[in-house]
């Protein structure tokens, strides 16, 4: 039996959707990094109960921080994108943390550089306030070693093609990072917007909206480079026809992102059948009901969309376009300073 019910909520499930295709669901994947890291500090002393947390978030982050904040008895004060929705910020405020919510802007850089500068000016005010750095303190690495366990436990194999939104870095890298600990032969796939500049996109733009919690407009420190094999940039159109099909076809009604990593992953299967191709669906879809699946009309066949293979950034093209990263070291724009 669970003691708080952040403990349920980020537990995964393992399904699989067909012979070699298995989804890793969460509800809300972040609660896992955020209840560990909190765990942390306490146990290290970084912190104590009662203390006051913050972050800024684009919204997943944000739940997840304020109910590892409910379970060990801390405060949490949220600097928040303009993406935090009425649903949240009800949850939010009954939970008891404060959120203060960045002014709309159709810019992802100027927002994401707001929130920044806000969060330094309130460290400013109140300097015993302890600054999480979701986006770069590697703590956020280590609630998912139970996660592998898991996948390792119930996978079977011994050959894994691991497909997720990069992000932070800290899911798809400490999944890979624990895996391959336990001597699974992983192939990292990440998933990228177009215009982040985490793996030089940043020069394409999407039309569309943005694909939240994916990919960024500033460096992350949380971002291993080195551990991916394989990128895939997919743009929101291709990204709903995913999220569509994945509903239609096996009932699993997740996110954006996860519409994204789920196209990624069958092709990976296929042009790897020998290896089990797992994707992380981070979140449920009922933020993208308007958004996403209200426009479902809309949404091609998935058996209509292929990746443009591509030997460099510079030829990235919409909708998709894959490319073998073997490792390499982050871009220039990637490294934090």
């Amino acid at each position: 039996m669970d003691d708080h019910i952040s403990e349920a909520v980020g537990r995964p499930d393992l399904i699989r959707l067909d012979d070699g295709l298995v989804c890793l669901r969460f509800e809300t994947m972040k609660i896992v990094s955020a209840l560990a890291a909190v765990r942390h500090l306490l146990d290290t002393g970084t912190v104590r109960r009662g203390d006051t947390l913050i972050d800024s978030s684009s919204g997943i982050y944000a739940y997840a921080l304020a109910l590892a904040c409910h379970r060990h008895g801390m405060r949490c004060h949220i600097v928040g994108s303009t993406t935090v929705d009425h649903t949240l910020r009800t949850q939010l405020d009954i939970l008891g943390a404060q959120l203060e919510q960045m002014p709309p802007s159709s810019d992802l850089k100027l927002d994401q550089s707001r929130r920044v500068a806000r969060v330094q000016e309130i460290l400013h005010a109140h300097p015993d306030y302890h600054w999480m750095r979701q986006y770069h303190d590697d703590i956020h690495y280590l609630g998912y070693e139970a996660v592998a366990d898991q996948i390792h436990a119930q996978t079977g194999g011994d050959s894994l093609a691991l497909v997720g939104g990069v992000g932070s870095g800290a899911s798809t890298g400490a999944l890979a990072h624990y895996l391959a600990k336990r001597f699974v032969d992983v192939r990292l796939v990440g998933v990228q917007p177009y215009g982040s500049v985490t793996f030089s996109s940043e020069h394409v733009a999407d039309p569309e909206i943005i694909i939240a919690g994916i990919g960024s407009s500033i460096p992350f420190g949380n971002v291993r480079h080195d551990l991916y094999d394989t990128l895939h940039w997919l743009a929101f159109d291709a990204a709903l026809a995913g999220s569509v099909d994945l509903l239609r076809r096996h009932a699993v009604f997740a996110g954006l992102s996860t519409g994204a990593a789920y196209l990624a992953a069958q092709w990976e299967r296929r042009e790897e059948p020998r290896r089990t191709a797992l994707f992380i669906a981070a979140d449920t879809g009922q933020r993208y009901v308007d958004t996403v699946f209200a426009r479902h009309g809309e949404a091609c066949r998935v058996e209509d969309l292929a990746p443009r293979q591509v030997r460099g950034t510079d030829e990235l093209a919409l909708p998709w376009s894959r490319m073998d990263w073997n490792g390499s070291p982050a871009p220039v724009e990637a490294v934090l300073g």
